[in-house]
């Protein structure tokens, strides 16, 4: 073990008992990303400066909206894990599929939720998509982080074995003798805060008023950040490194960077218009 090597730090993954209830660190990291984004969201929404005027969202429906996207989440989310990352032990126990409380959630899956969340409700409410997708995205870091920072709380999906040049390895508790790199510290850091204060300050210079810029650009910049996290965390154990040492999360970002660098480029190349619709 290297001199400098971190002790991984022992949390209890039960953060409220109260009897036999149990309430872990993960459930919570995800109520509070909810609440926290949905806080977030209505201070935008709230602020006509951002927007050149009132946003084509009234708070009244925003908050109406925030069930649709957590359910959104919560699907896509497991979907996702359960059909990109271990299909072969779902389709052998079903069951296991609704057993969430055991973990096994993809980013990935659950974006494709919150964006067939937000489709459905601007078309069942007359809102313009991509202006509801740049709120969703602007506020998603939020969660996102907290999220990462769960997963490292409760010891899973650790980096790729380091040598003595990292100092702040860590030995996890399920992750074998090698000291690991705390992966899931670096992913709260790109995706979520470094993401977090790109879009907002993005935000504050009026990208609002271009409907899919801040969507586009959580796309690409989210991608970004999660193949070059992907260097330092070890894939899943079912699946491995595939092609060319790449793992399952470079493949799942390549095309978000594509289809986030189009939106960028039509929210560019459109003037910017008030209460503008994209669908």
């Amino acid at each position: 073990m290297p001199f400098l090597t971190i002790a991984f730090p022992e949390i209890d993954p039960i953060a409220i008992s109260i009897g036999p209830i149990a309430i872990r660190w993960y459930a919570l990291a995800y109520i509070a990303g909810i609440v926290l984004g949905w806080l977030y969201a209505r201070a935008l929404v709230k602020n006509e400066r951002l927007w050149g005027g009132p946003a084509p969202i009234t708070l009244l429906q925003l908050d109406d909206f925030i069930l649709w996207v957590t359910i959104g989440i919560i699907v896509g989310g497991r979907a996702g894990y359960v059909l990109f990352y271990n299909p072969a032990f779902f389709a052998e126990h079903p069951a296991q599929i609704f057993v969430l409380w055991n973990g096994g959630m993809s980013f990935h899956g659950g974006f494709l939720g919150c964006v067939a969340a937000v489709m459905l409700f601007c078309r069942k409410n007359d809102i313009p998509i991509l202006s509801l997708g740049d709120i969703t995205t602007g506020v998603g870091p939020i969660g996102l982080f907290l999220g990462r920072l769960a997963n490292f709380i409760k010891g899973e999906l650790w980096g790729r074995p380091a040598d003595s040049s990292v100092p702040w390895a860590m030995v996890f508790p399920d992750g074998g003798p090698l000291p690991r790199h705390p992966s899931q510290l670096y992913e709260a850091g790109l995706e979520g805060l470094l993401l977090f204060i790109v879009l907002a300050v993005m935000i504050r210079m009026g990208a609002l008023k271009r409907p899919g810029l801040i969507l586009g650009s959580f796309i690409a910049i989210y991608a970004i950040a999660r193949i070059i996290s992907e260097f330092f965390r070890e894939p899943d154990p079912q699946l491995g490194f595939l092609w060319g040492g790449l793992t399952m999360g470079m493949l799942l970002s390549v095309p978000m960077i594509i289809a986030g660098a189009i939106l960028i480029v039509m929210a560019w190349r459109k003037a910017p218009e008030h209460l503008q619709k994209y669908i």
